[in-house]
């Protein structure tokens, strides 16, 4: 693994620099977030410790993204080997019916959409949360801090206040229209009626207050005590979550999937997730390919990777769910037989494919990625879904609930239609890459459906084009799913071979989010690395205490 981060055989120049140490790497999509977690590893604390102190200060300085009352999956390997994915998924609540959205349409684009919008914005948008109980278990099972001092930098950072960034203004002012309908969450992020600007103070007394009451309580604070109290009266009538609901939230604890690409071992999470399958799925059918030889910047690589994402997607529409209620023929999709079957599929011509109705997934995620000195490594994706949520904030706590319901489909009778206790499918995609039994990369991204494409893009920068962690976060991406493809800027020197191929190309600013990553070298070093599509901040622990033997002495 090499330490440059610009190569002259690239079409790209990285925008931000790694930072590497021995003593423990924590990246998260904001520099507040990963000092909290520095703070755990500086204190003594270990990966998960950093981790739960990471995602806890996230809630408070990227709250459009994550919070308490949202849903996530967290994917561990711990010092020992074992890989552990805590699926902390928001599900539907007991009350929820397939019939309770109206939908505007039953053809695209407006198949999502429901009348007044009630299944993205409003109480009757949220669906049961389960972060706070993934983080708590976390932190319980793994961690060795105690829990008040992990959730203490949150704590002070809704206390005493933060400056917001201009990736937190440009978003709140996104949303500026619905946030001024609730004037408790207006009151923080619309100051004075208009939205708060980059390098203002962003003070939190309520939530500050809620934060202290959870480390008091732990999950029961949300689950069952006074924090979920305030989020179901909030709810009212309109909600289909009720304290049962909250106090019988269950965490799903699974096993890791691993599929196997050129040597190297790639670790992710299973069903209701679709990386550890269509990433395994996807990287299989690449192997028979000479992606080194053709190089980086050749557009039949591209050509070669959007057929191989198209063929997964088809197959990700038509076996994927939550496994609580349907059957997935995991061992199927990751076989080597079954990608052999799949290159069949794959085109010498690209081209737009009629897709299903059906399945939405909000981009609006954040991703952690801790290692620490002693070979624990926490990969984790949480969100409260669409920006903002619901886009309100519950009076007296100060936190966001999600809006998950929008993910469901608003149609009774088909595979997506809600039913209570059921999650639906997600792309997150916190993935583990291990060669000879040793960790060798961990990354994942925010992005919705680019989530897992994504991340299979740079396991394939690493591995085949031997690409550092930061130029592997940083490069150029494409994503489709069969219909039109997109590129961002830095391939749109190949966007006319493209459309010579028969793909439908469309140019974006941006595929997916801020993807962050730690790279393991041989002699113990990490080396983090995020990218520039977010706030993304790396914090590396170096140095350490004195020797035993060692006090100041003139």
């Amino acid at each position: 693994m090499t330490h440059d981060i610009t190569s002259p055989a690239l079409p790209f120049v990285c925008r931000k620099a790694p930072a590497s140490s021995q003593g423990g790497v924590v990246v998260t999509n904001h520099p507040l977030s990963s000092a909290a977690g520095h703070e755990m590893l500086a204190t003594g604390g270990n990966a998960v410790d950093a981790a739960v102190a990471a995602l806890l200060a996230l809630t408070v300085v990227e709250p459009m993204m994550v919070g308490i009352a949202g849903g996530g999956i967290a994917h561990l390997r711990l010092a020992d080997g074992e890989h552990k994915v805590i699926d902390c998924m928001s599900h539907a609540g007991a009350a929820a019916t397939p019939g309770m959205f109206h939908p505007l349409s039953d053809t695209l684009p407006d198949y999502m959409e429901t009348e007044g919008r009630r299944n993205l914005v409003g109480p009757s948008a949220v669906a049961v949360p389960g972060n706070l109980a993934g983080w708590c278990r976390m932190h319980e099972q793994h961690g060795i801090l105690e829990f008040a001092e992990v959730i203490a930098p949150a704590i002070r950072l809704a206390a005493r206040g933060f400056r917001a960034t201009g990736y937190l203004s440009r978003n709140i002012e996104r949303h500026a229209e619905d946030l001024a309908q609730d004037p408790v969450i207006a009151a923080l992020f619309l100051p004075g009626g208009a939205p708060l600007q980059a390098g203002q103070m962003l003070v939190q007394p309520e939530y500050a207050e809620s934060l202290r009451l959870i480390a008091r309580e732990g999950a029961a604070a949300l689950h069952g005590g006074a924090l979920g109290q305030a989020l179901v009266e909030r709810l009212g009538a309109d909600g289909s979550v009720s304290m049962d609901d909250l106090r019988h939230y269950k965490l799903r604890e699974r096993e890791a999937i691993f599929g196997n690409y050129r040597g190297f071992d790639i670790a992710g999470p299973p069903p209701p997730a679709s990386s550890g399958v269509h990433v395994t799925q996807m990287l299989n059918m690449l192997e028979h390919f000479d992606m080194p030889g053709m190089g980086f910047d050749n557009a039949e690589r591209l050509h070669i990777l959007a057929e191989v994402m198209r063929v997964g997607f088809e197959d990700r529409r038509a076996a994927s769910g939550d496994p609580d209620f349907v059957s997935i023929p995991v061992g199927k999709l990751i076989s080597k037989d079954y990608a052999a079957q799949c290159r069949t599929r794959l085109r010498d011509t690209g081209g737009a494919k009629t897709l299903g109705l059906g399945g939405y997934e909000s981009q609006s995620t954040t991703h952690i990625t801790v290692a620490d000195k002693d070979g624990n490594i926490v990969s984790a994706t949480h969100t409260i879904n669409g920006l903002f949520g619901a886009r309100f904030m519950v009076p007296g706590a100060g936190f966001i609930p999600n809006n998950y319901m929008y993910n469901f489909d608003p149609h009774p009778g088909k595979a997506l239609s809600i039913v209570p206790g059921k999650r639906v499918p997600t792309s997150m995609a916190p993935m583990i890459i291990l060669k000879d039994g040793k960790p060798q990369f961990a990354l994942g991204l925010p992005g919705a459906l680019r989530i897992f494409p994504s991340a299979m893009q740079a396991i394939v920068n690493l591995i085949d084009h031997g690409m550092s962690v930061q130029q592997a976060v940083e490069a150029p991406r494409l994503w489709t799913e069969g219909a039109h493809l997109e590129l961002e800027a830095g391939y749109a020197h190949h966007a006319e071979a493209l459309r010579a191929k028969g793909h439908d190309v469309t140019m974006v600013p941006n595929i997916g989010g801020g993807m962050n990553a730690i790279g393991f070298h041989p002699d113990g070093l990490l080396t983090g690395a995020a990218c520039w599509r977010a706030d993304g901040t790396v914090s590396a622990l170096g140095g350490g205490l004195a020797d035993d033997n060692v006090s100041f002495n003139i």
